[in-house]
This record gives C-alpha cells, sequence and structure tokens, in this order.
C-alpha cells in the first residue's frame, strides 16, 4: 500500500475511532444522568411512601384513642346506669313493703291518687281498682274522696270497686263504661316520671 493510502486509511481509523469514543462518552453520560435522575425519583417515592406511612400511623392512632375513650364513656354510662336502676328497685321494694300494711303514709298516698284520677276524668259515677288488700284501707274514705272530686269538677262522683288488680298499691280509676281510664299504680307513675326522677337520683348518687 502507498504512502498515501495508508495516510488515508490512518485518517479514517482515527475519525471513526475519535467518532466511536465521542459516541460512547454520551452514551455513558446519558446512562449516569438516568441512573442519577433515577436514584432522586426512587428517593422521591421513598419519602413519598414514607410520609403516607406516617400519616396513616398517626390518623390509626387518633382513632384508637378516640376509640378507647367512647368504650371508656359507655362502661361508665353503664355502670351508671345499672346504679341508678338498682336505686329504683330498692325504692320501690321499700314502697312495696310501706304498702303491704297499714301504714298512714302510703294511705294518704293512695286517697291522693285515686282523688288525683277522679278529678282528671271529671267526676261521675266512677270505678275503683286496686290490690284487694287496699280495699279494705279506703272503703271508709271514697265518700269523703267523692266529695272532693264533685267540689273540684261540679260534677256529682260516684265510686264503687271493680275487680282487683295485681299491683304494688295504687289504683286504676275508670268511667262506669269503661271509655275512660287513668292509671295511678305506683309501677305506671313511676314509669311516667321515671325520666325526670332519674336525673334527680343521678344528681343524687353521682354529685
Amino acid at each position: 500500500m502507498s504512502s498515501g493510502a495508508e495516510k488515508i486509511v490512518s485518517n479514517i481509523l482515527s475519525q471513526s475511532q475519535a467518532k466511536a469514543d465521542k459516541i460512547i462518552q454520551e452514551a455513558e453520560a446519558e446512562s449516569k444522568n438516568i441512573v442519577d435522575n433515577g436514584s432522586a425519583d426512587a428517593e422521591l417515592e421513598k419519602q413519598k411512601i414514607l410520609d403516607e406511612a406516617n400519616k396513616s400511623s398517626n390518623l390509626r392512632y387518633q382513632q384508637i384513642i378516640s376509640e378507647a375513650k367512647m368504650k371508656g364513656r359507655r362502661l361508665e354510662l353503664d355502670a351508671r346506669e345499672e346504679v341508678i336502676e338498682e336505686a329504683f328497685n330498692k325504692a320501690t321494694e321499700k314502697i312495696k313493703d310501706l304498702s303491704s300494711g297499714s301504714n298512714s303514709q302510703y294511705i294518704n298516698s293512695l286517697e291522693s291518687v285515686i282523688t288525683e284520677a277522679g278529678s282528671e276524668i271529671g267526676g261521675g259515677n266512677l270505678v275503683i281498682h286496686v290490690k284487694q288488700e287496699d280495699k279494705s284501707k279506703i272503703e271508709g274514705s271514697i265518700d269523703k274522696i267523692a266529695k272532693t272530686i264533685t267540689l273540684d269538677t261540679g260534677n256529682n262522683t260516684s265510686f264503687e270497686f271493680g275487680e282487683a288488680i295485681n299491683t304494688i298499691g295504687g289504683a286504676v280509676v275508670k268511667t262506669s263504661n269503661g271509655d275512660v281510664e287513668v292509671n295511678n299504680t305506683i309501677e305506671s307513675r313511676i314509669l311516667r316520671y321515671k325520666k325526670s326522677l332519674r336525673l334527680e337520683v343521678a344528681n343524687i348518687l353521682f354529685k
């Protein structure tokens, strides 16, 4: 090969090598850039995941605390309710004991609830239902109760006894035709006033 040809070949090879080296350098640079960017993106993604995990952890912690407080409150309310019910049960038993004998306080109370029921009905011909042992306690007071209701309502009032009822105490008063009835038994009165009484009992027990 002539010296001229050798120079041309050498020049071509040199240029080719230079281009090849440049391509390799650019590829390496691009590769490094991709890796660097990828690492940065991966780090951002990692941090994002950690932040979300931390946020979820805090939220769950707050939920657990809130649920624990609610459960504690429910247990406290259940305990209070149990104590209040026990107080009502003891009071009912005490009233039952009072009503089982000839206690003057109970007899006065019985006359009072009959008068109240008769006036609420508006007087007239009325029927009284009491437990069997209470009949003898108020037989002597019936005329007096009737007069009181007559004065209160302006309607002439009379009483007769109906069938005995199963109750702790108190009375059920009806019109003679049964159209109107007022239940003033102890059980019914406790049930009617239990909501307001519950508040009073709670204030006494837990103040």
